[in-house]
């Protein structure tokens, strides 16, 4: 893909981010797009970068470990994938944000690192709206006692939720999912838990990132609509 295919696309979404924000009433400066940089190498990202982007989700700890020194300093690292305990060491002193937290474990585990690394790791915490089988997450009946449990440990920061909602070609399917993890973040806000905001909400990828914003997303993970299709062969 030619640079200048790569700025064109930023400004389209970063467009459509906009015409969605203004429909829902919403200010823009409460929304922050992700590029999604999985399988890309780095002089796309740093294409991206000269565009103006300074936000990059990663699936892979090992990506992240690969990119990281080889772009500029100021990139907010986010690590959106499903994360292992035994390789959140390997990021705890990297990363702005962890998007994937869906057990108590993982949680302790990040808490022990972040300790390690003198810092407090905001995170989320992932929800299966949808309930479907493929997809990491808590349930939306989990959701509660993960956060108030995670809420407990030193060195993390709940922030509030993410999902990955189902694939589909219509994104007015997945408005219902969006709504729903909208009003879970109202509801666990409403009973004022100490260490906890829900103030951000990771949904919204490349086919339905507009609903997601008119729904309420302060983060959307765009890949496929910056970078193009994906290249499951490189790394």
């Amino acid at each position: 893909m030619n640079s200048y295919m790569i700025k064109d696309n930023i400004k389209q979404v970063n467009d459509n981010i906009s015409k969605a924000a203004l429909k829902a009433g919403r200010d823009l400066k409460t929304i922050t797009l992700i590029a999604v940089s999985k399988t890309k190498p780095v002089d796309m990202l740093k294409e991206a970068y000269d565009a103006g982007v300074r936000d990059f989700g990663e699936n892979k700890v090992q990506e992240i470990l690969e990119k990281y020194d080889k772009l500029p300093g100021d990139i907010r690292w986010h690590m959106i994938g499903h994360l292992q305990t035994n390789k959140v060491k390997y990021i705890a002193d990297k990363v702005c944000m962890i998007h994937s937290v869906d057990s108590l474990k993982l949680a302790k585990e990040i808490s022990k690192q972040a300790i390690k690394a003198g810092r407090t790791i905001p995170v989320l915490i992932e929800v299966n709206v949808a309930d479907e089988e493929s997809k990491f997450g808590v349930s939306i009946e989990d959701c509660e006692a993960l956060v108030r449990e995670a809420a407990m440990l030193p060195g993390i920061k709940v922030s509030g939720l993410m999902t990955v909602a189902p694939y589909t070609t219509d994104p007015e399917d997945n408005r219902i999912y969006f709504n729903r993890l909208k009003q879970l973040s109202v509801d666990i806000t409403s009973k004022n838990i100490d260490n906890i905001t829900m103030g951000v909400l990771s949904m919204g990828m490349t086919g339905d990132y507009e609903v997601a914003v008119e729904e309420g997303a302060g983060l959307v993970r765009v890949g496929t609509g910056i970078f193009g299709e994906r290249n499951y062969a490189i790394g």
